[in-house]
């Protein structure tokens, strides 16, 4: 079954135990991925619906951090509920060690030719698995030590 047949479904069963919530952030996803589809004029792969998710989640984690600095726990309470459902769709989340492995091996490959190059080569590798901020840090972190 594909992301976008996964989603769908999931939407009717969340319809179907009034888990308000879910639906809405089921509703909002789907309708993302159909925006981004009119945008690119073509039907999404599994891939690009992956990256409509991130793109998601990126937007919830920076809600949550703004709802933080605003004293506005509640709102944080629900964007963490949001985000825990799109996370579902996710693949495993990588841990710092495997992204740092990654990133070693990569600058191994490449050499350390700079930041943007063994980003370039270590993002598309990393696709839904691990946050891209982090992902920058650690690079930046083994390119300072190299």
């Amino acid at each position: 079954m594909t992301c976008e047949g996964k989603i769908r479904e999931d939407l009717k069963e969340a319809l179907k135990q009034r888990n308000q919530t879910r639906a809405s952030v089921l509703r909002m996803l789907l309708s993302e991925i159909k925006n981004t589809e009119i945008a690119q004029q073509k039907h999404l792969d599994d891939d690009k619906i992956l990256d409509v998710i991130s793109k998601e989640v990126k937007r919830h984690r920076e809600s949550i951090e703004a709802f933080r600095q605003g004293n506005r726990s509640d709102l944080v309470v629900q964007e963490k509920a949001e985000l825990s459902i799109l996370m579902g769709y996710l693949p495993k989340q990588m841990s710092r060690e495997e992204i740092r492995a990654a990133a070693r091996r990569i600058i191994e490959t490449v050499g350390v030719k700079g930041k943007g190059s063994v980003m370039a080569q270590l993002m598309p590798q990393l696709r839904g698995k691990a946050d891209g901020k982090e992902v920058s840090e650690i690079v930046s972190e083994l390119l300072s030590a190299a």
